[in-house]
């Protein structure tokens, strides 16, 4: 993989130009007091999107694909979860908020367009290992309370 090759793919680029909106305009707005708490939060969230995006882009098989993608369309919910406490705690004006919401609704449909791509191309489909599962033998949990006898 390169820096060209995530840079070819729309979804990656769309959630790289999230996470530096999200730094640029929304974290400067954020009281100090926010500092180690909300801003973090926001900011961790919005990188980890785009980061999920190209460790699954890196993995070459669908299906590790597919679930990075999943983590990162977690992220984003996240992300905008912040956002709307953020624009309810009066830290974010109603132009920037309603921006984020449309930019986050935009980047759920890619991400899910990805996902739907990635499940019928199955990319590395027949990679060496991919029809391999290592499984453990299923044993049931059972809880032993004192007094219990068997």
């Amino acid at each position: 993989m390169s820096i060209q090759g995530l840079q070819r793919l729309e979804v990656w680029r769309k959630a790289k130009d999230f996470a530096l909106k999200v730094h640029r305009e929304v974290l400067p707005l954020l009281p100090p007091e926010e500092k180690w708490a909300l801003n973090q939060q926001i900011r961790r969230s919005a990188q980890s999107i785009p980061a999920n995006i190209a460790e699954g882009y890196g993995r070459y098989y669908y299906q590790d694909n597919v679930r990075f993608c999943y983590i990162a369309r977690g992220s984003l919910e996240e992300t905008l979860s912040h956002i709307v406490l953020a624009h309810e705690l009066d830290y974010l004006p109603d132009a920037l908020y309603q921006e984020l919401g449309q930019n986050g609704e935009d980047l759920t449909r890619l991400i899910n367009g990805y996902i739907a791509y990635l499940k019928r191309s199955k990319q590395g489909v027949n990679e060496p290992g991919a029809h391999h599962a290592v499984r453990e033998p299923f044993e049931p949990y059972i809880e032993d309370t004192p007094g219990d006898k068997h």
